[in-house]
């Protein structure tokens, strides 16, 4: 199975360039928001996306299905193995053998973490140790975001999910983003706690 996976931050304050026709007596506005003092969600919330190519026959045109994982903290190695396990037993359920997956070669992406835990993760799949699907890599040369399917998803996903007249909440503004995209609001990865 073909899948593009990238992350996003999905953000609560900044407004995406948006257009629509409107009387010229009564333009819409849309107004940077500001938090205020007593709210303790973050401004930005990160995710990771796998925009999958699901195809159930082979005469059936491919269907694109997108899996949403928010995260608690900032996309590191160790969140990344979390998305790529979870999406592997997701595919799995969904009868499918292996993952070729193309992303960027952002640094928690390509880290001797990830990696190591890729090359165990295909050996005990193949092996029948694990469920799950065998993941390929498939990485994109540096600067070439045109190149992902799933870039330009994420640009129509923060227009549609939009309020141009509050603040959304953060857990709001990740419902929104998961209605949008039709897939379920799956507990958040959470970004592990450095040793003190």
């Amino acid at each position: 199975m073909l899948g593009f996976g990238d992350e996003v931050w999905w953000s609560r304050l900044a407004l995406p360039a948006v257009r629509t026709w409107q009387a010229s007596d009564t333009p819409l506005r849309l107004v940077e928001q500001e938090t205020p003092k007593e709210d303790a969600d973050p401004k930005a919330l990160a995710c990771y996306g796998l925009l999958a190519r699901i195809r159930t026959s082979t005469s059936e045109t491919p269907v694109d299905k997108i899996l949403l994982r928010f995260v608690d903290g900032r996309p590191v190695s160790t969140v990344s193995i979390d998305f790529l396990s979870w999406c592997s037993e997701r595919l799995h359920t969904a009868g499918k053998k292996a993952l070729l997956l193309v992303w960027d070669n952002a640094s928690w992406h390509i880290s001797k973490a990830v990696r190591s835990w890729l090359g165990e993760h295909n050996r005990q799949v193949k092996a029948g140790k694990r469920v799950g699907v065998r993941i390929v890599l498939c990485l994109l040369p540096s600067k070439s975001p045109w190149l992902n399917a799933i870039e330009p998803k994420w640009v129509h996903g923060k227009r549609a999910v939009v309020e141009p007249a509050r603040l959304l909440t953060a857990k709001e503004l990740a419902d929104r983003a998961c209605a949008y995209f039709d897939c379920e609001h799956e507990p958040h990865l959470v970004q592990p706690k450095k040793a003190a």
